[in-house]
């Protein structure tokens, strides 16, 4: 009789073991003729050796599910540990929220921003609030970490707000710049379990950080990502494309209409987009009032605002002329 310790490795013991032991029991009952004994998250399996490899290759799948969908039901791990594979496999799903439903593309720029990621090393995505930039972003990253095609993902925006107002705010550092990053954090939470997401900021497998906080270094086999571009200006922008290191894809964002630069200051968002468009390597998607996918009436407000804008610019250049 041989005996083999498993150790978990990126999931929860709790996901596996699901509800009182619940599918550990059923993994025992699936595999009579092993002895299967599990505490935190090692699990000790004693059998013969046949028996033994073909266990510890299901457990390896339904990790692997585990890592992709965050949950996994009777049914499910059933199919897998009795050799049936995943049911329903979807190809477009990029990843699964905590509660398993899948995270895909909803519309046509959606899609292409996702192919152009396995294409290019650097994206430049641009539209209006509500067409999922980062939400979409912050997917591609978490399923790169997952299949450890990187071992981190770096997460950044610039906080325009910060200088000297930054230090009349109450708190540490940390406690001052959280409010900015609070997108960045909301939508891993949508992603990741909360203790998961605790756990991978304090190894720095996850970083949430402000621009300032890349200057001076070499990111290497990650995923970073830029929110809110159209607040940099373009030496700020020039120094964060500069960090990229080997194995590392990048994704700038932002939406170029909604600056909150001081008056006069050029966006290095719109700035980059003309210079670097033709550079092998690099692709900008631009999306629209058509992709938004939050609720209805963000469509409506962003139209009106567009439209309230536009007439205030004519009005002005009218003025201009008249003088």
């Amino acid at each position: 009789m041989t005996e083999h310790h498993i150790v978990l490795d990126n999931i929860m013991p709790v996901a596996l073991y699901g509800p009182n032991n619940r599918y550990l029991r059923l993994l025992k009952s699936l595999f009579p003729k092993l002895r299967i004994m599990a505490r935190n998250d090692v699990i000790r399996v004693l059998g013969e050796e046949e028996e033994l490899t073909l266990f510890c290759s299901r457990i390896e799948e339904i990790q692997q599910y585990l890592l992709l969908h965050n949950t996994i039901d009777e049914e499910q791990l059933v199919r897998i540990a009795t050799g049936k594979g995943t049911s329903a496999a979807e190809t477009e799903v990029i990843v699964y929220n905590i509660a398993g439903k899948p995270i895909k593309s909803r519309n046509k720029n959606q899609a292409e921003i996702v192919k152009q990621f396995s294409k290019k090393d650097l994206l430049f995505i641009t539209g209006p609030a509500g067409t999922g930039k980062t939400y979409l972003s912050i997917a591609l990253a978490v399923r790169a970490l997952k299949e450890k095609a990187v071992r981190r993902i770096i997460l950044s925006r610039p906080a325009v707000e910060a200088g000297e107002k930054l230090g009349f705010l109450p708190g540490d550092m940390k406690e001052k710049i959280d409010p900015y990053l609070q997108p960045l954090y909301d939508a891993l939470l949508d992603m990741l379990p909360a203790s998961r997401l605790e756990e991978m900021i304090e190894k720095h497998t996850i970083e949430i950080a402000p621009l300032a906080f890349m200057r001076g270094r070499t990111l290497n086999d990650a995923v970073v990502i830029l929110d809110e571009a159209q607040n940099t200006t373009p030496a700020q922008l020039r120094m964060f494309l500069t960090r990229m290191g080997n194995n590392t894809k990048m994704i700038v964002t932002g939406d170029i209409t909604q600056a909150d630069l001081p008056k006069g200051q050029l966006s290095g968002l719109k700035h980059a987009i003309p210079l670097l468009k033709d550079i092998e390597g690099i692709a900008i998607i631009g999306m629209n009032n058509a992709d938004i996918v939050r609720h209805k009436l963000v469509t409506r407000i962003v139209k009106a605002y567009e439209s309230a804008t536009a007439n205030e610019e004519s009005k002005t250049d009218e003025v201009k002329k008249g003088e």
